[in-house]
This record gives C-alpha cells, sequence and structure tokens, in this order.
C-alpha cells in the first residue's frame, strides 16, 4: 500500500509542499481555484478555450455510487411510521443473562435454528469486473453503527466556514485524546475540510444528536465553494473555542477542539497510481459539553441526553434508544482460573471434533 505521510506541525516544510500542491493542483485540468470552486472543483479548457466546470468530487463520487436505492424517495418515507419523539433511552437485560463461559452463540439468530446454517461466500475485493463502489457499499453497510464526526473547519484566510459530517470516524487514543477521520478524497484534490485541516491544523468536531439530524445532513449538500454549510443547515456557529479558531456547533451536546496530528494518503489497489482517500488523525485539546448531559465528576457524559444517532448503509441512520450492560469478566473469580479455563479448553476441543 502506497501511502504519503504528513506530520505535524502544520508549517514543516512536507505540509508546506502539500499546501502549494493543494493550491495549484497537479495539472491545470485539476486546479483548486478557491474563489470558484468547491470540494475541489476544477476547471477545463474546452476546445473552444471557454472554461467548463468539472464535476465537484462529492457530486462525481454521489453519481457513481448511487447511494439512494429508492426512484422517489419521498414517497417511500411518506409510507413509513413516523418518528416515535416519545420513544425514551432505557436499559434492558442482556440478550441471554443465563449464558455461561463457552456457550457459544446465544440462541438469538436472523434464520430459523430448525434451518441449516447459511453458508458464508467469499469476495475478493479486486476480482475482475467488480466496480471499487461494490466495496464501498459493501463496507459501509457491514461496518456498523458508525459514529459521525462533524467536523468544522475554516480558511487559511479565514473568509471561508467549513462544516461536514464523516462516518469514517473514530477514537482511537485517550492519552492524549486521539481520532481518526476518513475522507475520500485525495490532496491533490481535497475536499474543503480535508483542505483546510491541512492549511490550518485546526478543526471542532462534535458528535450528531437526534434534534439536528436533518441539518446536520444538510451539510454535506455539493454547494459550490463559499456557499457555506452553517447557512445551508441553518445550525448556529459558536466562536469561544480556546485553542483553535474554527466555531463549534452551538447545537452539539458534546464536542472536540482538535489540531492537526498527522495526514495519510492512500493509493488505490484497482486503479493503480491514483490517490483513493486520507486518513486524519486528530489531537483533542479541549472538550465542550452540555452542563445537563455531564455527571458532577465530569468524567461521563448520559446516552439518554446526548441521543447520537449512526451511519449504517446507503442512506441509513440509526438512533440509540436502548442499550444494555455488561460486566467484563476477571479470569479468576468468573472464569475459574486455570482449573476452569483447562474444563472450558477441553469442551472446546470435544465440540469441534463432533463438528468435523
Amino acid at each position: 500500500m502506497s501511502v504519503a505521510l504528513i506530520t505535524s506541525p502544520v508549517t514543516t516544510p512536507r505540509i508546506v509542499a502539500i499546501i502549494a500542491c493543494i493550491s495549484r493542483g497537479a495539472s491545470s485540468s485539476l486546479s483548486f481555484t478557491s474563489t470558484t470552486t468547491r470540494r475541489s472543483v476544477s476547471t477545463r479548457t474546452s476546445n473552444r478555450g471557454t472554461p467548463t466546470a468539472k464535476m465537484s468530487v462529492s457530486t462525481a463520487m454521489e453519481a457513481e455510487i448511487k447511494r439512494n436505492p429508492h426512484p422517489d424517495f419521498k414517497q417511500v418515507e411518506g409510507s413509513r411510521p413516523d418518528w416515535d419523539s416519545s420513544s425514551q433511552f432505557r436499559y434492558t437485560k442482556t440478550p441471554s443473562p443465563s449464558w455461561a463461559f463457552g456457550s457459544g452463540a446465544n440462541q438469538l439468530s436472523s434464520s430459523p435454528t430448525s434451518q441449516p446454517a447459511p453458508k458464508h461466500i467469499q469476495i475478493d475485493p479486486y476480482e475482475a469486473g467488480r466496480p471499487g463502489t461494490f466495496n464501498y457499499k459493501l463496507l459501509i453497510s457491514s461496518i456498523v453503527p458508525r459514529p459521525i464526526g462533524f467536523v468544522s473547519t475554516v480558511s487559511k484566510d479565514g473568509a471561508q466556514r467549513n462544516l461536514a459530517p464523516f462516518s469514517y470516524f473514530q477514537m482511537v487514543c485517550h492519552d492524549p485524546p486521539t481520532f481518526v477521520a476518513g475522507v475520500a478524497a485525495s490532496l491533490e484534490r481535497p475536499k474543503d475540510t480535508l483542505r483546510n485541516l491541512v492549511e490550518t491544523g485546526e478543526c471542532v468536531v462534535a458528535i450528531i444528536s437526534e434534534h439536528f439530524a436533518e441539518a446536520a445532513n444538510a451539510t454535506s449538500v455539493d454547494a459550490p465553494y463559499g456557499a457555506s454549510e452553517w447557512d445551508v443547515s441553518g445550525l448556529t456557529p459558536v466562536s469561544d473555542c480556546v485553542t483553535v479558531k474554527p466555531p463549534r456547533v452551538g447545537e452539539a451536546v458534546f464536542s472536540v477542539e482538535c489540531k492537526l496530528e498527522s495526514v495519510k494518503e492512500f493509493e488505490s489497489k484497482s486503479t493503480p497510481g491514483k490517490k483513493s482517500g486520507c486518513l486524519v488523525v486528530l489531537e483533542g485539546t479541549r472538550f465542550w459539553v452540555r452542563e445537563d448531559a455531564i455527571n458532577e465528576e465530569r468524567n461521563l457524559v448520559d446516552p439518554a441526553v446526548l441521543r447520537p444517532i449512526s451511519r449504517l448503509g446507503g442512506i441509513t441512520y440509526g438512533r440509540v434508544t436502548e442499550a444494555f450492560e455488561l460486566l467484563r469478566p476477571v479470569f479468576e473469580k468468573d472464569v475459574g482460573g486455570m482449573e476452569g479455563y483447562e474444563k472450558l479448553k477441553q469442551k472446546q476441543e470435544e465440540k469441534e471434533k463432533a463438528a468435523n
């Protein structure tokens, strides 16, 4: 796998070189003109010498993916039940409270137990004739639910503000607080968020809650450069951050001020020579939590207040209204130490032998 690595601080020669590359583009067909383009919209010259616009990165990708499976989404949506606003977050028992060590899967199953278990099929992501978008659709519908990082950035000159959701997002370390976000764009043709992050090294990441789900989704629109997602969504920019310049989302229950730690650019394996995406590593420098969501020790956020939404496949989102708790087992106490382990091991060996 070919990667290009950028490390902080953003003033390093490598960063400067990347910024220069982003600003001028590798060729005239990939140039980035901030006053006329958005999400790496580039311009080219037609045979008549008239500049014509190429599709933006976001627009082109959506056209290829065909994410929406419905010919008339509003008609389909109209046939569905109304949003249950009375639904409250609650805890239930585990799926099988009487489960014992060595018992394997519980009795919950997506297929009747009276029928043979469905077989698994193997898929080569690079098999001949398999479009790259198939891997994308397969992965986003199976690696679920995914938390959504709602990223606020500003341009280097401070004139443009950007707000965008990223479901390739996760926390990977608590000391220092470290987060990763995946951007489906190259450094040569970056989305606004990536460009701003590389040039300024700053952002604010929020978690999306139910009460602004539609507004957050609106920020994924393929608007032209200069059209602010804040205006499109109607969300409230709050400019009181301590360590970074981008505003935080006022409606968000939880947000984190972040500094850019590094960027890795990946090269496509299905299309050699093409840069397929970037991994952005961020370090959290300040936390913002709504006071009714945090406990007295300021170390726990109440899910009943946060009410986060998650990303599933296609255009599907999930809500968190139900949960269960499981204690982390202790080897000596719960497994029975090595004596108990040996019994479980013998039981497992007999089970595998019988299956074969």
